[in-house]
């Protein structure tokens, strides 16, 4: 899942540093590489985004029915022709041709991290949650690291932008065949798996997803899903300007030229790969150590997610000019924070229903990736002059101020437990099984009473 990812989204960025060279001429020692004279770049890369958000319900719903081994094939396969066909589609009919290939890769994408949340319910054990959901969801800072300096530099070679696409299109079509091979959709239907490891994944769990019905009122009325969703949405607002113009912003304000500006908007995501993993095995051990009440957890991590890339940007808009290494410091900043949020709101749907993880997810995805088509827009209507920095100011306060106030509902309403929906009848309600942290009703209850404290003083400090 965490190779996937990463080449998902090494396709999905790859743009945003390609495009420099695409609409620049001489940025390749090849003079046969076109340049294109292109003035709608954000609309370019605001169209990912246009299929992106379509298809993620479906698709998390095929997967829980069906498993979502073969919807991740088809849909890399898809996701991998389209990548091939750009440099064609460029020559052939311009921008719109582009355009069209990228919603392509939007609907085929959509397949994704819901299935991903429903290989991770199957394959988790409780215990090991945020690391392994951090595992593979690290191919998005992965793909970032790898994909920005690479298309940099291909680009200024002789082998020009064109050959970055067939790059990616070719790594996709490589995962497919091994996944094919040696993917499997849960313990049970993995050929060489031992019964030791398999009951160690399964212990606790209580996995019969496509079995039940989609408990659909329930969910869209959950107060802990509700928090997920309006968390996600400063997140993805965040996290898609700053991927989709982080490359523009070096280039035309701290005058980077595109080989150097790769590698430098690639390390903001090296950092967030490290730190990821710092986050993710410390919220596993104050938790299983029984330091921090899971809800406490999620929320503290989130809070650190989102209050912290809100403050570093809004100081990255108040630099003054001729600060270059200031300006990736704050990037550097704003993006390592933000991997934080794995172990907050990004793994607590696998907390709120292990059964419904991968429909949670695309609920709130597909809905919050609206702002990633706003996103690319809005700098675009905004930023006129992309040399003016105080016009980069408005876009950097409005990404600090959604990153804020949605933190604010889901210091409120998450919580880390597992939800009554989750299956037929309310399992805790029986007395048949225990809370999904297996510490009893007690250590709930002193949970639910530290949490509301906890929201109170959250409030309170912003």
């Amino acid at each position: 899942m965490m190779v996937m990812l990463a080449i998902a989204v090494g396709m999905r960025v790859q743009l945003s540093v390609a495009i420099v060279a695409m609409t620049t001429t001489n940025t390749s020692s090849n003079p046969d590489i076109p340049a294109y004279d292109w003035k709608n770049q954000d609309v370019i890369l605001s169209s990912f985004y246009w299929g992106y958000i379509w298809l993620q319900i479906i698709g998390a719903e095929l997967g829980r029915r069906f498993g979502p081994k073969n919807f991740l094939l088809g849909a890399m396969f898809v996701n991998s022709t389209a990548m091939n066909l750009i440099p064609i589609m460029a020559e052939k009919l311009g921008s719109y041709g582009v355009m069209g290939c990228r919603v392509f890769m939007g609907l085929s994408q959509g397949f994704f991290y819901a299935n991903i949340n429903i290989i991770l319910s199957k394959w988790t054990p409780i215990s090991e949650m945020a690391r392994m959901g951090t595992l593979a969801l690290s191919g998005a800072p992965v793909g970032t690291i790898i994909t920005m300096p690479i298309v940099g530099y291909i680009s200024s070679t002789s082998l020009g932008w064109p050959f970055t696409f067939y790059l990616y299109g070719g790594l996709g079509y490589a995962w497919v065949i091994l996944y094919a091979i040696f993917g499997a959709n849960s313990p049970q239907d993995h050929r060489s798996i031992t019964e030791v490891e398999k009951t160690y994944i399964e212990n606790g769990l209580d996995l019969h997803g496509n079995k039940l019905s989609t408990p659909w009122k329930s969910i869209l009325t959950s107060l802990p899903v509700w928090a997920i969703f309006f968390v996600q949405i400063g997140s993805i607002w965040g996290y898609t300007v700053l991927i989709s113009e982080i490359p523009t912003y070096l280039s035309k304000v701290a005058n980077f030229n595109i080989e150097s500006n790769g590698l430098l908007s690639a390390s903001p995501y090296c950092c967030a790969f490290v730190l990821g993993f710092v986050f993710a095995f410390s919220s596993d051990y104050l938790i299983n150590n029984g330091f921090m009440m899971k809800t406490r957890m999620r929320k503290m991590a989130t809070a650190l997610s989102t209050i912290g890339p809100a403050i570093s940007l809004t100081i990255l808009g108040f630099l003054p000019d001729n600060t270059p290494e200031l300006s990736v410091a704050m990037l550097i900043l704003t993006v390592s924070l933000q991997s934080a949020g794995t172990s907050g709101y990004i793994v607590n749907n696998l907390d709120l229903s292990p059964n419904f993880a991968g429909l949670i997810m695309a609920l709130c995805n597909s809905s919050t990736n609206v702002l990633s088509i706003l996103g690319p827009l809005v700098v675009q209507l905004v930023v006129t002059d992309k040399t003016d920095r105080s016009l980069w100011r408005i876009i950097f306060l409005i990404s600090a101020a959604l990153y804020i106030l949605p933190n604010i509902f889901y210091s409120i309403f998450a919580s880390g437990e597992i939800q009554p929906w989750d299956s037929e009848k309310s399992e805790i309600a029986s007395g048949e099984v225990q809370p999904r942290d297996s510490t009893g009703i007690e250590r709930r209850k002193v949970e639910d009473r530290s949490t509301k404290k906890m929201s109170v003083i959250s409030i309170m400090s912003l």
